[in-house]
C-alpha cells in the first residue's frame, strides 16, 4: 500500500470502539486505572480498544502507551531482539545476556520508567497466548513492583494459557468478533472520511471477505480503493481475488525452499501484518501453491507439515511461529 495504512489513520475513538460492553469496561478504566486481560479472535479490535484507551487517559500517547508484542521476543533470535531498535537502548552493553534475559529485562525497564504526562503510563502486552510460564512469573512480579505507576493490559486469544496469578491481577474484558453490521458500518465511516466513492454493494462484499476480522476489512477496503479509485462490488470483487495472495505466496516458497529463510519470513509478515491476511488463509494458498510445483513423496510430506501447522493455528497460537517453522522444514532439503 502505497499510503498510510487507514487502520492507524482512522484508529476508532473510544466512543466509535463497535462494541457497547467494551466501551463499557474499557471507558471505567479510564477513571479507575487497573490492570486488564483483552481476549477475542484474532481482528476483533482488542489493540484497538487497548489505544483507544491511551489516548482518552494520556495527554503524552506516545511516550505513555507502550506496546510490546510478545512475538516480537519470542519468535526472534537472541541478535534479532538485541538489534531491534524499539529493544536497542535497553539492551547498550548487555550483549552476553541470554535471550531470556533480554526479554525479562526491557520488560522490567519498559515498567519502571517514569510516567511524562500524568501519574501512570500503560504498557501493553499484545499476542500473549505465546508467552512462556517462566516469563508469566517474572511478569507477576513486575505488576507487583510497578503497579502504583504502570497500568498492564494483556492481549490474548487465549486467556486460558495465562497463569491463574496473571489472571487474578487483571479484570477481564471479552471483545467477541464483530458483527457483520458492525464491520459494514465501521468501513462506511472510515470511506466517508477518505471521501473515496463507495455503494452498499461493496461495503457488504468486502465485510463479508473479511469474516469478522475488523483490521482485514480495513486494509481490504484502502487496496480497493488504492486499486480502483472506488469501494464497489465490481471494484471489490477485481481487487481481493487470490492473484496477489497467490503470487506473493509463490515466491515467499520459492525462497524458503531456496533456503533463504530470512527472505520468506519478511515475505510471510507482510502478508500478516500489512495485508491483513490470517495464518489459515496464508496456509491454505501455501497448499494450492504446493500442488502446482510438487508431487509424490515431497507433497506428501507438504501436506503432513501443514497439518501439523493447522493444528497449532487451531489452538490459537502464534500464526508467525508456526508458519515461520514450516517455512524452515521446507528449506531444510535446500
Amino acid at each position: 500500500m502505497d499510503g498510510p495504512l487507514w487502520t492507524e489513520t482512522h484508529a476508532p475513538t473510544l466512543e466509535e470502539l463497535p462494541q457497547a460492553e467494551v466501551r463499557d469496561a474499557v471507558g471505567r478504566a479510564v477513571d479507575e486505572p487497573m490492570n486488564l486481560v483483552c481476549y477475542g479472535p484474532q481482528g476483533a479490535g482488542k489493540t484497538a480498544a487497548v489505544r483507544a484507551l491511551a489516548r482518552e487517559a494520556h495527554d503524552d500517547t506516545d511516550n505513555d502507551l507502550v506496546e510490546l508484542n510478545v512475538d516480537d521476543f519470542f519468535s526472534r533470535t537472541k541478535t534479532e531482539v538485541k538489534n531491534d531498535p524499539r529493544f536497542a537502548s535497553f539492551l547498550v552493553g548487555r550483549s552476553r545476556m541470554s535471550k531470556r534475559d533480554m526479554i525479562h529485562h526491557v520488560l522490567k525497564e519498559s515498567a519502571a520508567y517514569a510516567p511524562v504526562s500524568g501519574s501512570y503510563k500503560t504498557l501493553l502486552l499484545d499476542n500473549a497466548e505465546t508467552i512462556r510460564e517462566d516469563f508469566q512469573q517474572a511478569l507477576r512480579r513486575v505488576m507487583e513492583r510497578h503497579h502504583r505507576t504502570t497500568q498492564f493490559v494483556i492481549a490474548t486469544r487465549q486467556p486460558s494459557k495465562l497463569i491463574p496469578p496473571l489472571r487474578s491481577r487483571c479484570f477481564s474484558v471479552p471483545v467477541r468478533a464483530p458483527t457483520h453490521d458492525e464491520v459494514v458500518s465501521v468501513l462506511r465511516t472510515v470511506v466517508e472520511r477518505e471521501d473515496v466513492e463507495h455503494d452498499d454493494d461493496g461495503l457488504e462484499y468486502v465485510a463479508g471477505y473479511a469474516n469478522g476480522d475488523l483490521r482485514r476489512a480495513i486494509l481490504a477496503a484502502q487496496t480497493t480503493a488504492e486499486t480502483a479509485d472506488a469501494v464497489t462490488m465490481n471494484a471489490a470483487y477485481e481487487a481481493l481475488g487470490d492473484v496477489g495472495l497467490t503470487g506473493t505466496v509463490e515466491e515467499m516458497l520459492a525462497d524458503a525452499e531456496a533456503g533463504e529463510f530470512s527472505a520468506a519470513r519478511n515475505t510471510l509478515d507482510t502478508l500478516l501484518v500489512d495485508e491483513g491476511y490470517s495464518g489459515q488463509e496464508i496456509l491454505s494458498d501455501v497448499l494450492r501453491v504446493a500442488r502446482s510445483r510438487h508431487s509424490g513423496a515431497e507433497l506428501a510430506r507438504l501436506h503432513r507439515l501443514a497439518g501439523e501447522v493447522d493444528l497449532d493455528l487451531a489452538e490459537g497460537a502464534s500464526d508467525r511461529i508456526h508458519l515461520a517453522h514450516l517455512l524452515a522444514e521446507l528449506g531444510r532439503s535446500a
